[in-house]
Parts: structure tokens; sequence; C-alpha cells
């Protein structure tokens, strides 16, 4: 029977320590490095973004995430897009205060009019080096008129 674990702290309910990796199905997010190019967003993990525990919201790296799809769909689209669908979205470990959070964002596929952006989170404590995946997930987009309807994208 498998047991509930706590996956930032490898915690099973009955209060039994465990590592994470041997309870949990996340894919391995420590050996997975950072793309090459450089991040569409790059910000620090503030008070104000965490929960009391000094956790960050998952609905601010969300924003974050949000933000840094849409330009990359908005450089894509050359113009203005719209959010209209998120999916896959996986949160792997927390975000703390103080954190430096880079997003990295690609379009992958383009539609008619709409474009799939996949996105990556990825965190970095201040005084060290090493980056950690912390959350990934698929944006979709649609390039609007000014008139807020879809139009098509541009060529390449």
């Amino acid at each position: 029977m498998r047991q509930e674990v706590d996956l930032w702290h490898g915690d099973r309910k009955d209060g039994v320590r465990t590592e994470p990796s041997t309870e949990t199905s996340l894919p391995n997010t420590t050996t997975r490095t950072p793309p090459a190019d450089a991040p569409k967003l790059r910000t620090i993990a503030m008070p104000a973004d965490a929960n009391p525990s000094g956790d960050i919201f998952g609905g601010w790296l969300m924003g974050l995430m949000d933000l840094a799809a849409g330009n990359a769909a908005g450089r894509r689209g050359r113009g203005r897009v719209a959010t209209i669908a998120v999916e896959g979205m996986k949160f792997h470990m927390p975000v703390l205060v103080g954190d430096e959070v880079s997003i990295y964002a690609e379009v992958v596929t383009v539609g008619r009019t709409s474009m799939r952006i996949e996105v990556e989170a990825w965190r970095r404590e201040r005084s060290e080096e090493e980056m950690c995946l912390v959350t990934e997930g698929v944006f979709t987009f649609v390039a609007i008129d000014e008139n807020r309807k879809p139009r098509p994208v541009p060529p390449a």
C-alpha cells in the first residue's frame, strides 16, 4: 500500500520520515539543467509573495510564468495575444522567500491563430549557483486584433 507523502519534506502522514524520492513518482528534477537561452523573466521572491510558512504562493509563480509565456507569444505573434489555456502545471518543489526565480519560455507549436508555449520556473538560493526546476507547464495563447478577435499568427 502506497503511503501519502509530503512532497517537500518527505514526511508520511503517519509521522515516519522518509526520503521523498523513494515514495513519489515526480520526475527527477535534480538531473535537469536550465535552458541555455536567457530567461524571459527573472525576479526575487519577496515576503509579500509568501504564505505564513515562508513558501511562495503558487498563484504568484503562475502569474510570472504567464507573463513570460505572453512575452514569447507576443514576439512570435508580432502583436497582442491572450492566454486561453494552461495545462500540465506541475509544482515539483517550493520557492522560498529570497530565492532568485528565473522563468524560461519557448514557443513549441504554432497554429493558425494560437501558440503553445512550454514554460519552466527555476529557483536559485541567492548565495548559491545551483538552480533547481520548481514548476513547469504549457500555456496556450491566441493572437488577437484591436477588437480582441482572433487573428492569424504571421509566418515565422
